[in-house]
């Protein structure tokens, strides 16, 4: 295996995932409905191609969150894994959290930063 693969799994490890190469792209999402998918008050996300990523294990449960929208999760202990929208077809979301080092993934921006939280502040990313 590639020492470029990186590893993630539900909580209960019926599904895992491998993600191959760089993420295009780290982020927080402030979104209502990231925030109700996962129960936090804010999400992080690491998009890949859909063809850098590969998933074993039980097939994950989608679910249509809004339009154009598919949110994916386990079936059996309910972890939330992937953001998948037609705004992106090509891509892959996978939740930071899910990855077995989500260290690797620090996140460089903030999509629908409207929407935050006013009590969370989080330092804004470094610039390169």
């Amino acid at each position: 295996m590639p020492d470029d693969v990186r590893k993630g799994r539900c909580l209960c490890n019926a599904v895992q995932f491998e993600a191959a190469g760089a993420a295009k792209w780290t982020a927080y999402c402030h979104c209502q409905s990231c925030r109700r998918h996962t129960g936090a008050p804010v999400s992080a996300f690491a998009g890949f191609e859909r063809t850098q990523v590969r998933f074993s294990g039980l097939p994950m449960t989608r679910f249509s969150s809004s339009e154009g929208v598919q949110r994916g999760f386990c079936p059996r202990c309910g972890s939330t894994l992937t953001y998948e929208g037609e705004r992106w077809p090509s891509e892959i979301h996978l939740h930071v959290g899910a990855f077995v080092h989500p260290e690797d993934f620090a996140p460089t921006g903030h999509a629908c930063a409207e929407e935050r939280i006013a009590w969370l502040h989080i330092a804004e990313p470094p610039t390169a």
